[in-house]
């Protein structure tokens, strides 16, 4: 069985500029860089205190950005039952020795995911929400919120929790793993003005204040924020120096 199944378990950020983007989140994020690259394969890690938190690699013909990768036992069927389901497959499901598999998916309103099968379960990194450097909140700005749950709904088996009323912005609605449990995400139709749908994913910090401050030094570009959201932490959305887009959340002190 799958470490996780239906629930992230891995991130990574495809660039423009390896060297560029690795001193930028480690100075924003704290992320340590570690080179993992195979003979053919270049590929950094950041670490998050010693953990592994999210891959690093040059970019080939897409826009820079994060990639989030969804747990499963058995890429090969859950690629075929997400086609069923109206997904794009831009990439079939691909083995990596030593590593496991992958394939990388568009859901029915585009948004990018990944499907992961480990090939050690164990060397999964696990869930930790809200520890700084680890992705802590995963969300998706569609044009058919209810369309797009019903697709990762019937995939991964995820259910609905609280639904914010966001006024004229419309609802927020969070969602869980397939146990239950915690939030660990949401979802809600974009603004007019965003052009296309994506993930996207919030890194843990300790204090959003000085986060801020390192973005601005770092070279990165605020887009939104810092807000506060319900439960007391704050969030900001930014841009790094190559395009992608990011979003921290932590602790105004």
């Amino acid at each position: 069985m799958a470490a996780r199944e239906g629930e992230f378990t891995w991130y990574e950020l495809m660039t423009t500029d390896v060297s560029a983007a690795g001193r930028f989140y480690a100075e924003v994020v704290g992320w340590e860089i570690q080179d993992v690259s195979r003979p053919g394969l270049p590929y950094l890690r950041f670490n998050a205190s010693g953990t592994p938190a999210c891959g690093l690699m040059a970019a080939s013909g897409i826009p820079p950005g994060f990639l989030g990768y969804v747990a499963t036992d058995d890429v090969a069927a859950m690629t075929e039952k997400a086609r069923a389901l109206g997904a794009t497959i831009h990439k079939e499901p691909t083995e990596m020795s030593g590593i496991g598999s992958f394939a990388v998916l568009g859901d029915p309103q585009g948004a990018a995911f990944g499907l992961h099968q480990w090939a050690d379960p164990d060397t999964a990194p696990a869930p930790a929400l809200m520890s700084p450097g680890r992705m802590s909140w995963h969300e998706l700005m569609t044009t058919d919120w209810q369309g797009a749950f019903a697709f990762y709904g019937e995939l991964f088996g995820w259910q609905k929790s609280d639904a914010i009323d966001m006024g004229p912005m419309g609802t927020y609605q969070l969602f869980t793993g397939p146990g239950g449990g915690n939030a660990i995400g949401g979802l809600f139709n974009k603004p007019p003005q965003v052009p296309g749908t994506f993930w996207l994913y919030y890194v843990g910090v300790p204090a959003i204040d000085p986060a801020i401050e390192r973005i601005r030094t770092a070279g990165g570009q605020i887009v939104n924020g810092p807000m506060e959201v319900p439960g007391g932490a704050w969030i900001v959305q930014g841009l790094d120096g190559q395009g992608a887009m990011f979003a921290l959340v932590g602790m105004r002190n």
